[in-house]
């Protein structure tokens, strides 16, 4: 097991997905357990299922100067910076360590391949894209972190973590990492992934998707419903930001089991967890929240439930929020990052939405419903395609372990 590293600061978070733009928005749901699941009314033909979409982002065009790098995915990762001051607190940052000393890690899933699939549909008669369309960058995986670096105007090392549903999880690892080793004095990090007929089509032809509003951990759960959202967070040394909560520790694993398929043991999900209370200086029962990935999935759900079963108490609740939110994928671990901090700081442990018939392999750390409790610790897990597993260690502002 590694040995316990340093906290970081998070000095600054915000997240906008189908719940709504920003905090507030996000902790109204998490309180009341108000979906932001809709009816599919964005792919190219009909898909029948329920998806997290976020309104505006068709109303939010880039700024006349960023315009190069217009698509849907940016569009929503610019209308989640605009959120709760995260702008002017990066500006504040870069002024304090110099753009060359901020890095900035971002994961996604897709990046901007929405408009790559809109090229395709719009082909011309010598078989090339459209005119407005001919701006290579937006088509590479990149485009997403290389069009943030410019709109933040960081010049500190850049990374693009695609890794699938663990993708924004992980870059909270390469940031404490970079950070330690004296590479960066912060790092912004977060992600993005917008809904597009890649991710609806390519998920159903998995048999993966439910025709009704996920239902993680349910009984009779039939599949996910894709989401989509953006979110971003600075992380920064403990002693820039006293009293913000802090990052104590993270756990990475690939157990490589299969493609689709959680390991049937959990083998890379339970390593992950390990490390991450290894890097916390945490025992399992210090742990009083668990955000689950929870997709919804029959194995998925089956595997981390028989983990959290073998792991931890009963004192420890365990619920997922894409009951909420759709499985967001590539933006996942940010999204839930940043509600695990918001039930942190507001004593809230989200119930387990959607669930009609808890499923009896569920044991008693699952919170059904809505609790009020007070929460020092909390741990938020990613789990992706080809075994990518993250697990992430949150301490309370004020809090320590």
């Amino acid at each position: 097991m590694p040995d316990r590293i340093a906290p970081l600061a998070v000095s600054a978070f915000t997240t906008t997905s189908a719940l709504g733009h920003g905090l507030a928005a996000h902790a109204h749901a998490l309180a009341g357990e108000v979906s932001g699941l809709r009816p599919n009314d964005i792919s190219s033909a009909p898909l029948p299922c329920w998806i997290g979409r976020v309104d505006g982002v068709e109303d939010a065009p880039l700024p006349a100067d960023l315009a190069g790098w217009e698509c849907r995915n940016n569009r929503l990762a610019w209308l989640g910076l605009g959120q709760d001051g995260f702008l002017a607190r990066v500006e504040a940052a870069r002024t304090r360590y110099g753009a060359h000393r901020i890095a900035l890690m971002l994961g996604t899933s897709t990046a901007s391949i929405g408009a790559t699939e809109e090229g395709y549909r719009r082909l011309d008669a010598d078989g090339r894209l459209p005119a407005d369309l001919r701006r290579p960058a937006i088509h590479a995986p990149h485009s997403l972190s290389a069009f943030v670096a410019e709109a933040l105007g960081l010049q500190g090392p850049c990374l693009t973590v695609s890794t699938a549903c663990s993708s924004s999880a992980k870059v909270f690892a390469n940031a404490e990492r970079l950070i330690r080793l004296g590479l960066a004095d912060a790092a912004v990090v977060g992600g993005v992934d917008t809904l597009c007929d890649s991710v609806l089509f390519g998920f159903n032809a998995l048999e993966l998707v439910s025709p009704e509003p996920c239902r993680p951990f349910d009984a009779r759960r039939r599949g996910i419903s894709i989401g989509e959202a953006a979110g971003f967070a600075l992380l920064e040394r403990v002693d820039a930001a006293p009293g913000a909560p802090q990052l104590l520790g993270y756990g990475e694993a690939t157990d490589a089991h299969h493609m689709s398929t959680p390991h049937p043991e959990g083998l890379g999900a339970e390593l992950a967890l390990r490390e991450a209370l290894a890097r916390a200086g945490l025992a399992a029962d210090q742990v009083d929240y668990i955000n689950l990935h929870g997709t919804a999935s029959l194995k998925n759900d089956e595997v981390e439930a028989a983990l959290v079963g073998r792991a931890f108490g009963e004192r420890t609740r365990a619920s997922s929020t894409k009951g909420l939110t759709g499985h967001t994928l590539g933006a996942a671990g940010i999204l839930e990052a940043v509600l695990t901090l918001l039930a942190l700081r507001d004593g809230v442990v989200p119930g387990n939405a959607g669930v009609q018939t808890p499923d009896p392999a569920c044991g008693a750390s699952f919170a059904w419903q809505t609790e009020r409790r007070e929460l020092r610790v909390a741990l938020s897990n990613s789990f992706g395609f080809g075994g990518n597993n993250a697990c992430l260690a949150f301490a309370r502002g004020g809090a320590t372990a």
